[in-house]
């Protein structure tokens, strides 16, 4: 039993073994209202029962060690591979034939199964029983340049490198001349934002060319951002400048090579016009170069793609069993092929006994494995001290990879109220202590549209939820102690690492990186023992000295009883600890190099950050503190629309 209880005035994320609820702070205006068995608390002392040939009973899970009795270690049907998982992959796809951009393999599976709109103009409106309207790249380009671009990406659609240098290359990824091939169009989907449902929202500024089926035949969906405007895009203009562009770009791929699930990024071009935004909503915009990201991920679907159709009655309902029936067959083909044989069911605990049976619906297991997998990756964000920044529904990707990229920001100073993104400030709904209870808010939405649309019932819903909490103590433990060097979890040890933390405001990356430093030692003497984090302890006073040398000592007894040596511990933290993340202020001396032409910079800090766990001999600068100048606006924070 689990509680997620984060508060912006608390100086932790308490993670305690109660029960898993949502907090009050969460606002309850939601198009869809929640049955109030989906808000009560769920309870984690249940029975599994797997046959599969065999006989495997599973009783209430033990906390410590965290083991995990999530349904894709039960069942090889519904294991979930992380992006991360798939660089041994690439490294064999190098030796493949290479493509050009005009042998691309393209298929359309999204605009070939489902409903599209019978129109293709670009004229903002609202757009009804359909997932995707046609419509075609519309930027004004002149001379656009190739600002950055990944090999990685390019090695995952069989694209050769080389194509990167032909002179079209920015004309075809500017959206200015056409790819071979493709068939452009914008997905309609709505959400809540900050709590509350905002109805159609959609690719406002995005247009997806098609999908590239590679060697291995994985799909990869094309998407251009900043392309121009569609049907969705309100009164906006539908393009993007070069500096939210350049951070997307970098995160995209910062975030792959840290092992965290994200959409990736191929290539960034500017278009050569300018931009008009007003970064600070303050009456006071300016113009920016503009430019345009070609993002790459399996899937762009999100919870919003099956909210929108949701809330506009049963005549819609049908599009939701569509959508849902689409991704499980190309992206979930595992829950498709299951058998009933599997007999995968589920006690949920509950006073009457209900029993939630994978295997007879494939909605419900899908439903369960989009919480798994959401859960882990909120996880992996809290081990590595990302904050999304605006995790409204329709950012919220049902592959549980991480998505737009925004006004995100990695913690320096460590705050658990920390939030980069300036709309958020009021409420803080989004800071990085909240990213977990935030992440069971947009999972209970989702089953609320799926309980709309009649594919999953109460008890499924429910058990679904259960799952998002007992996957993400699980992950989170993990981490944590992966973090630490340590065998198994030290809830104490921990929370009071972090309180020291957040009190003494310590960098969190540098912090993690440094205590591997630490020896095994119990006789080191009391005023030796932070010398090895002499670094990142600063301007700390006697006290404060005190209560770090305590947590130390504790912590030296802990790796003493581990047996573990002084080497393969380092080792193995330094391996999941990063020395190199990508700062908000890393970003910015990239912007402002790009601004003026030299591009130097990004390519710079692109390879730094294909390589965050290395030592990177002469790179150490971008492992830095924050200077001074990175706490003014726009640079620590930013607003939704950058």
């Amino acid at each position: 039993m689990i509680l997620l209880h984060c508060s912006p005035k608390s100086p932790l994320l308490s993670l305690s073994s109660s029960s898993l609820r949502l907090r009050s702070f969460l606002p309850s205006s939601s198009k869809f209202p929640l049955c109030p068995s989906l808000l009560r608390k769920p309870r984690f002392s249940f029975a599994c029962h797997v046959s599969t040939g065999g006989n495997l009973r599973m009783d209430s899970p033990s906390p410590d060690p965290p083991s995990s009795l999530s349904v894709d270690s039960v069942a090889d049907g519904l294991k979930n591979q992380s992006l991360s998982e798939r660089d041994n992959d690439e490294l064999n796809h190098e030796n493949k034939s290479k493509l050009s951009l005009e042998d691309l393999n393209w298929d359309h599976s999204f605009v070939r199964e489902l409903p599209g709109d019978p129109r293709s103009d670009s004229i903002p409106r609202q757009v009804y029983h359909a997932c995707y309207t046609k419509v075609l790249p519309s930027a004004e380009v002149e001379n656009p340049k190739l600002v950055a671009w990944s090999d990685s990406v390019a090695n995952l659609l069989d694209l050769d490198p080389k194509e990167f240098e032909r002179p079209d290359f920015p004309l075809k990824f500017s959206g200015a001349s056409p790819l071979a091939g493709s068939v452009p169009y914008a997905q309609c989907y709505g959400g809540h934002q900050f709590g509350t449902w905002a109805g159609q929202l959609g690719d406002g500024r995005a247009i997806t060319l098609g999908e590239v089926l590679n060697s291995k035949l994985e799909r990869w969906e094309l998407q251009l951002k900043g392309a121009g405007k569609t049907p969705y895009s309100r009164f906006a203009d539908g393009l993007a400048v070069l500096r939210s562009s350049i951070r997307e770009f970098l995160c995209s791929e910062a975030m792959h090579f840290l092992g965290i699930p994200t959409t990736r990024a191929l290539c960034l071009v500017t278009t050569g016009k300018f931009v008009t935004r007003d970064m600070f909503y303050d009456g006071n915009p300016k113009e920016e170069p503009g430019a345009i990201v070609c993002r790459v991920s399996p899937s762009f679907l999100r919870f919003g793609s099956y909210q929108l159709h949701a809330s506009r009655g049963e005549e819609d309902l049908g599009i939701v069993r569509a959508l849902a029936d689409y991704a499980i067959r190309h992206h979930f083909p595992h829950i498709e092929n299951m058998s009933r044989s599997e007999s995968l069911s589920f006690s949920t605990g509950d006073v009457d006994h209900s029993v939630v049976d994978l295997t007879s619906n494939k909605y419900a297991a899908w439903t369960v494995e989009v919480a798994e997998r959401t859960a882990s990756l909120v996880a992996r964000w809290q081990g590595v001290g990302f904050t999304h920044g605006v995790l409204n529904t329709d950012n919220m990707s049902i592959l549980g990879l991480t998505i737009d990229y925004g006004p995100f920001g990695f913690l320096d100073a460590f705050d658990p109220s920390y939030t980069p993104n300036t709309t958020d400030l009021p409420g803080r709904r989004y800071c990085f202590a909240n990213q977990p209870d935030i992440g069971l808010w947009n999972i209970a939405q989702f089953a609320s549209t799926l309980m709309a649309a009649h594919l999953i019932n109460d008890t499924e819903a429910n058990y679904a939820m259960e799952r998002y909490g007992t996957k993400f103590m699980d992950e989170y433990q993990a981490i944590m102690s992966q973090k630490l060097g340590l065998p198994k979890y030290n809830k104490q040890l921990i929370n009071k690492l972090l309180n020291n933390l957040a009190v003494d405001k310590v960098d969190y990356t540098n912090f993690f990186r440094s205590l591997s430093n630490i020896k095994a030692d119990p006789g080191i003497p009391e005023d030796e023992l932070l010398v090895p984090l002499k670094a990142v302890l600063l301007d700390i006073g006697k006290e404060r000295k005190e209560a770090w040398a305590g947590w130390v000592q504790s912590y030296i007894q802990e790796l003493v009883a581990s047996g573990i040596s002084d080497e393969e511990r380092k080792a193995s933290m330094d391996s999941v600890n990063p020395k190199y993340v990508l700062r908000n202020y890393l970003c910015q001396s990239a912007i402002d190099a790009a601004e003026l032409g030299d591009f130097g910079e990004v390519r710079r800090l692109l390879k730094v950050m294909e390589r965050p766990y290395d030592e990177q001999p002469g790179m150490e600068k971008y492992s830095r503190l924050p200077p001074a100048w990175a706490y003014r606006p726009g640079v620590c924070m930013l607003s939704c629309s950058s």
